[in-house]
């Protein structure tokens, strides 16, 4: 199927990308033929966010968008910043103490997966077609440019042969493709791997963050509060922090994000924001309340110094892809939305052109780097290294400094060369944790949680979940690091099963993945490698 362009994930970036596009076709006079091609069973299928959401770039995209209903109505009422010194206590950061990325006024709370279904419908009605349920497995290359990307082959069993149901992949070409898969997408990693899009970068940082959903009781709820948490229960070696943000409707979003470059094995992510949750400060929005939904994402946290090559030959990285999310303000949908919509305009400006030459696309970079999306992360450039460098309180001052006197103007760049996974320390030189079991009410088991992502796969089909060496994790991983895969999926995908003769065997429950992609990240012998399902495969979220 040949396409004028095709855009690769039904994201906030890739939306954006698509309706811009058609926004410029549109004034222009021109027929342009576009595809957005989506993993996620329906646009919104896959996406959960906190989501803190900054108007900016949809006041670009869509002047008008309260009167087009735009589901964005809750105004951020107020900020609370809470340090946990221990799992009872809890000191309110003053306001002019918290970082100046990190004050909210004219945010809003929102349902990201819920704006991306409403920018999916303003792009098909702009003329963009969507694909949902068609997983991009491969991208498609010819004489050392790309040409576009080839879905997944459907109704392939797990020993490789074709099923009834047997359909398939598609190639989708196109002489321009924009890559907006989300964060470590793994066509964004092949693409890098090409082109040698990192020669010039810092490693991409990358952290974990788990939301659920509660309907909370009236008496509790403060509709447009967010509340942000740091310290406890996270020790030194370990950062990261917890949010409640309070919806509309008497929903109250609550997550909890660990950096992955922690240095325990035997910390599990998930049982950390269990546990989290019974902190007075947060059990106090949730008892009696209803916990509704469940889901879990890595995030990009390297910011500016990470950023790779973003173009080459017939293509171009937007969004989480390329890693636009600015930690220092805890957002990255406005940044990928931008960056969508620049890539659409460099697009456009090749196609009007009749250029497809391998240096078509090489304005996008000038594009970002004149746009507010580059000043914001030059500005946030030093607060991840600097939380790396200096730990929670000398590194919380310097970022204070950085953000609120000097306005992120500071005349260095620091730098965090090391790779996430490379900071694990062995299991037996590491202090093991004791968790609280769940207790049903505030804190949860892991089988339930995934249950409520309503995550589903054909279970008859080709692992998704590839490993280089499959006797590494019981050879190396499980007596050098306690195999971590067990702790840090947040889905329950990994175990290591004793059999009835005593050994020990590394089983794969792909089935429950929700399409995180920590497991590719933190393995400490990189010897996971993850791959797409079958289209409409994985998690199905309804509100995240």
């Amino acid at each position: 199927m040949d396409f004028d362009a095709v855009i690769v994930g039904a994201g906030p970036c890739g939306l954006s990308a698509a309706c811009r596009l058609m926004q410029l076709a549109r004034d222009a006079n021109e027929e342009l033929n576009v595809a957005v091609v989506e993993k996620g069973s329906e646009v919104g299928a896959h996406i959960v966010s906190g989501a803190v959401f900054d108007p900016t770039p949809l006041n670009e995209l869509f002047p008008d968008w309260q009167q087009l209903g735009a589901p964005v109505t809750t105004r951020v009422a107020g900020d609370d910043v809470f340090f946990m010194s221990s799992n009872t206590s809890a000191l309110k950061v003053p306001g002019w103490m918290v970082p100046a990325p990190m004050h909210n006024k004219g945010n809003y709370i929102i349902s990201l997966g819920n704006l991306c279904r409403w920018l999916g419908d303003r792009a098909e009605a702009l003329g963009a077609n969507i694909f949902p349920g068609f997983a991009a497995s491969e991208v498609l290359y010819e004489d050392g440019r790309v040409t576009g990307v080839a879905t997944g082959d459907m109704g392939v069993s797990a020993d490789g042969q074709h099923k009834e149901s047997y359909q398939a992949g598609y190639e989708l070409r196109a002489p321009y493709t924009i890559f907006s898969e989300g964060c470590h997408g793994n066509l964004g990693k092949d693409l890098m791997r090409t082109f040698d899009l990192r020669d010039e970068s810092d490693p991409q940082h990358y952290g974990i963050g788990f939301k659920e959903i509660w309907s909370i009781e009236p008496k509790q709820h403060r509709e447009g509060l967010i509340v942000h948490t740091f310290g406890w229960p996270l020790r030194e070696d370990a950062k990261g922090g917890g949010f409640v943000y309070h919806a509309g409707d008497n929903l109250a979003y609550v997550g909890f994000i660990i950096a992955l470059n922690y240095r325990n094995p035997h910390l599990d992510p998930f049982l950390e924001f269990q546990r989290w949750k019974h902190h007075p400060r947060i059990s106090q929005f949730l008892q009696d309340g209803k916990r509704i939904s469940y889901g879990a994402r890595a995030v990009n946290k390297g910011g500016l110094q990470s950023l790779p090559q973003l173009t080459f030959p017939g293509g171009l990285l937007a969004g989480c892809d390329a890693g636009f999310l600015n930690s220092a303000k805890i957002k990255g949908s406005h940044t990928a939305m931008k960056t969508g919509m620049l890539a659409a305009e460099q697009v456009f400006a090749a196609y009007q052109a009749g250029d497809s030459s391998a240096a078509a696309l090489n304005g996008y970079q000038e594009r970002v780097r004149g746009s507010w999306v580059y000043d914001e992360l030059y500005q946030a450039r030093n607060f991840e290294p600097a939380q790396h460098k200096l730990g929670l309180l000398l590194g919380s001052a310097f970022i204070w400094i950085d953000q609120n006197i000097f306005r992120g103007r500071l005349p260095f760049t620091l730098h965090n060369r090391g790779q996430d996974h490379e900071h694990l320390r062995r299991a037996d030189t590491a202090k093991p944790i004791n968790y609280p079991q769940p207790d049903g009410k505030i804190s949860h088991d892991l089988l339930s949680s995934v249950f409520l992502s309503s995550t589903n796969h054909d279970e008859d089909q080709r692992c998704h979940l590839q490993l280089a060496d499959p006797d590494l994790p019981i050879r190396e991983n499980l007596p050098l690091f306690d195999e971590p895969a067990q702790r840090y999926c947040p889905a329950g995908v990994y175990e290591v099963v004793e059999e009835s003769n005593g050994e020990q065997r590394f089983q794969i429950n792909a089935q429950n993945c929700v399409h995180c992609k920590t497991c590719d990240i933190k393995d400490p012998a990189q010897n996971i490698n993850w791959t797409v399902p079958e289209g409409g495969g994985g998690p199905n979220y309804s509100g995240m």
